[in-house]
């Protein structure tokens, strides 16, 4: 008789597929109390960063360009007061074989799954990530099996997500294109049971350890353009993954002053689970509708202990709205004739904004670019957006409403990235730990996590913990 295959009896399975598909026990990390081994997880790929750039050199992937992108620093200029206006530079990830940073994340897991003798790979994701783990599978001859959310209950499916569909599909992925809803992890589980194959999660230390090279490679390059590392990288945000693995890669190049600021489209107000509000976003990546989510709890991931904890790493993070977003991906192609994917350029529009805070001597870099394509093009998701409903218009880019309006500016100069309460998020984050782990008193080593995980102190850690009433 076979196994009970039931969404209850799979998802009761969870744990157990997991352990067999990325073949870590993610048990040998936990600490006695509430915390784990983050560090010692990481170590558990196996590969150092000299290891992981031979894989990607394989692969063809990184040692992706940086160019300073000196027309619209002279805008920031023109609007920034007297002495601001930092050099922007751009480093190209669409330079990558799939078109993204994620080729970067995909290298390690294929060769991880390769070398431990997996015959395929599978990864839920809306696109990007798939695309990039079809194009190292196929390289090294696996069989990929890409499962995305793509459609609501009518069956509409956003441009972008077809359009990263297609390009899986182009490099010869089975696709399993679902709608919005439970039925993305149960399939997702159901697939790896069934074939064995290897979980290539965006969240595995294999996948992180990948864009290390990244932040690594973008420190080195600058640091031989200008003669110095950067003061600030903008990193775009969602799940954690491009965030953290760029901060350990700025970290392992030495440039422990650079400061992190990640950046996300502001989608308050939607819920990315809901029927009705999964159309009514113009951005299927890069928005606060995952980046606040898995910020304040990481291990809402597809394995049991997220590698991705943006939360240890940034140190200030902004929101920037659609339209700012779309217009800055019109001013870079028409401007710096760099076309590229609008989430990708979410970074682009922040630190076009915080370009005018900084002095001219300074240097900004955006940390990655996006491929373009029909449907991620602003022109197929503005029309998307007006087909269900979303007033498109010129103006105030402040009174753009998610889900019901998208503002593009009407000049440059009302491109103002907005600052979130970085300490509410780690209190955030700390109440979660509690919540979760159903503790009224803590050890001294359990604080100990708390404090590397939230990259705070004691002191701030104790005044959380007491106005939750809890004991140390």
């Amino acid at each position: 008789m076979g196994k009970d295959m039931s969404y209850e009896a799979v998802m009761s399975r969870n744990n157990e597929i997991m352990k067999k598909a990325v073949g870590i026990d993610y048990t040998q990390f936990e600490y006695d109390g509430i915390g784990f081994n983050y560090e010692k997880m990481m170590n558990k790929t196996g590969y150092d960063l000299n290891e992981i750039i031979k894989i990607q050199e394989e692969g063809d992937v990184g040692n992706t360009p940086v160019y300073e992108l000196k027309n619209l620093t002279k805008i920031a200029r023109k609007l920034a007061p007297e002495g601001k206006g930092a050099r922007i530079f751009l480093k190209d990830e669409a330079s990558n074989p799939s078109g993204s940073f994620k080729a970067r994340r995909a290298s390690v897991s294929v060769y991880h799954a390769k070398k431990n003798g997996y015959k395929g790979v599978v990864a839920a994701t809306s696109g990007n990530y798939g695309a990039a783990v079809a194009s190292q599978a196929v390289k090294r001859g696996l069989k990929p099996i890409i499962i995305q959310e793509v459609y609501d209950s009518t069956g509409a499916g956003q441009p972008e997500i077809i359009e990263k569909g297609r390009k899986c599909e182009a490099y010869g992925s089975e696709v399993l294109q679902l709608s919005v809803g439970p039925e993305l992890f149960y399939t997702f589980l159901k697939v790896l049971e069934e074939t064995d194959y290897f979980n290539a999660s965006l969240y595995t230390p294999f996948g992180i350890a990948g864009v290390e090279t990244l932040g690594y490679e973008l420190a080195e390059e600058i640091r031989e353009k200008t003669g110095k590392f950067p003061e600030k990288v903008i990193v775009t945000n969602a799940g954690g993954g491009n965030l953290t693995g760029t901060a350990r890669g700025i970290n392992k190049a030495g440039a422990e002053d650079t400061e992190i600021v990640a950046a996300s489209v502001d989608l308050s107000g939607l819920h990315m689970a809901s029927d009705k509000d999964f159309n009514r976003k113009s951005f299927t990546t890069g928005h606060t509708g995952f980046g606040i989510p898995f910020l304040t709890w990481p291990d809402r991931s597809d394995v049991p202990r997220s590698a991705a904890r943006a939360i240890r790493y940034l140190d200030r993070y902004v929101t920037v709205t659609q339209g700012e977003v779309f217009y800055i991906t019109e001013a870079l192609a028409q401007i710096e004739g760099i076309e590229r994917g609008p989430a990708g350029n979410t970074s682009l529009a922040a630190a076009f904004s915080i370009a005018q805070e900084m002095d001219e001597d300074e240097i900004l870099v955006v940390q990655e670019t996006e491929y373009t394509g029909a449907g991620k093009h602003p022109t197929a998701q503005l029309t998307f957006a007006k087909k269900n409903g979303i007033e498109v218009k010129r103006g105030n880019p402040r009174k753009e409403i998610p889900g019901k309006s998208i503002i593009i500016p009407d000049s440059p100069g009302k491109i103002k990235a907005q600052d979130l309460d970085v300490v509410k998020l780690k209190k955030s984050h700390i109440k979660k730990i509690i919540e979760f782990n159903k503790v009224d008193k803590l050890s001294e080593k359990d604080m100990e996590y708390i404090i590397e995980e939230t990259n705070t102190d004691y002191e701030f850690v104790k005044d959380t913990l007491n106005e939750m009433n809890v004991e140390v």
